[in-house]
């Protein structure tokens, strides 16, 4: 009788993830894809404020970098819908 409480004390304390392995990997590439752009739109500032850097209006920071995170952001929520099979 002994044997079969600690059986199912051991069974209630198996806790399970919210998603599947796969689901976490898709997550963390779509991580790093966000952390990109926003690292792809860092930059072209100016150290003197009087001085206008022409840099900021680039194409990587007005239409690379923010395509990158919005791409970014729709692999995280694929992983998050994604169902298990």
């Amino acid at each position: 009788m002994k044997n079969n409480n600690n059986k199912e004390e051991q069974q209630v304390q198996k806790q399970e993830f919210l998603f599947d392995g796969i689901n976490y990997k898709i997550l963390l590439i779509g991580i790093a894809v966000i952390t990109l752009g926003f690292i792809l739109m860092s930059g072209g500032g100016s150290d003197n404020p009087n001085v206008f850097n022409e840099d900021v209006f680039s194409f990587r920071r007005i239409r690379l970098a923010p395509t990158t995170v919005l791409i970014g952001f729709g692999i995280t929520i694929y992983s998050i819908f994604k169902k298990s099979k």
